[in-house]
């Protein structure tokens, strides 16, 4: 199974684990509110069809999707709030039914891709398969937002590999994106996946050290849970100090939830697109 295979599949999978999440429920249930500060389930279903649309128009009608860049270019701060809003005003069967239908399009022109595609988006071109791999990051972390919010425990599966990587991956931007000069020296990460096999990444002898689990790791990264809360480890200063700042998804940085018990609910984000789908940057 090549990469993008891989990668689809897995995609695949994480989509229909969410929609069993929502596929059932019912009016008053679309607008509970999430962890995203005045968003409901709806609203994050919306997101992941927005986002499945312009995607779906970046590897079809390229032309018109810059048409899309331009108007996030007048209101950086609420397009992807709009898009989001405009989908939750659906009737809830009619959101669904456009969701699974735009994710399924868009699953079948990235499978279909030519060998060595470029696909234009809101930064840098991505490739095919890190395009995949940032649809695949972005639903389990708005499926998060929706299990949250039903008081739904989700069993964390070996597709977290996928998130995992983009979070190693995108370790210099959550430095740059603060301003920080981001370290020279390569980390070693090693994370316990949920089926017991261990994912490093970075030399074996870095001084600069995170361990472990990799479920915990996907929640800090997707600034999905607090550090307090997880059982990740750190090894060296900038380790530490990287722990405490680290992102997976492009734009400012983000506030992140506040520790359980604290009384209070961090804002999480909302963005479109993956820091560090690519070796050559961030996505913006």
């Amino acid at each position: 199974m090549s990469e993008l295979d891989a990668v689809l599949a897995d995609l695949r999978d994480e989509s229909r684990e969410v929609d069993l999440l929502v596929a059932e429920l019912g009016e008053r249930e679309w607008r509970l509110l999430t962890p995203a500060p005045r968003w409901t389930i709806a609203h994050q279903i919306a997101h992941l069809a927005w986002t499945d649309s312009v995607a779906l128009l970046a590897a079809t009608d390229p032309e018109a999707f810059r048409g899309e860049v331009a108007k996030a270019e007048k209101n950086p701060h609420g397009f992807v709030d709009a898009g989001a809003e405009s989908g939750a005003a659906q009737p809830p069967r009619e959101l669904l039914a456009a969701w699974r239908d735009g994710r399924d399009r868009l699953w079948q022109v990235l499978r279909t891709a030519p060998a060595g595609t470029r696909l234009p988006w809101y930064g840098p071109p991505m490739g095919v398969a890190s395009m995949a791999t940032a649809r695949l990051m972005e639903t389990w972390a708005h499926g998060q937002d929706i299990a949250d919010a039903l008081g739904v425990r989700r069993v964390p599966t070996d597709r977290l590999r996928q998130v995992a990587r983009i979070g190693v991956r995108a370790r210099d931007y959550a430095y740059l994106v603060r301003g920080i000069a981001a370290p020279r020296e390569e980390f070693r990460v090693e994370l316990m996946g949920p089926g017991g096999d261990l994912w490093v990444y970075g030399p074996e002898g870095a001084a600069q050290r995170v361990s472990g689990p990799a479920h915990d790791f996907c929640l800090l990264v997707t600034q999905r849970a607090h550090r307090d809360d997880l059982a990740l480890r750190a090894e060296g200063d900038e380790a530490n100090r990287w722990l405490d700042i680290a992102q997976a998804f492009a734009g400012p940085p983000g506030e992140g939830r506040a520790p359980k018990g604290s009384g209070t609910e961090g804002p999480v984000p909302k963005g479109p697109e993956p820091a560090g789908a690519e070796p050559e940057g961030p996505v913006s």
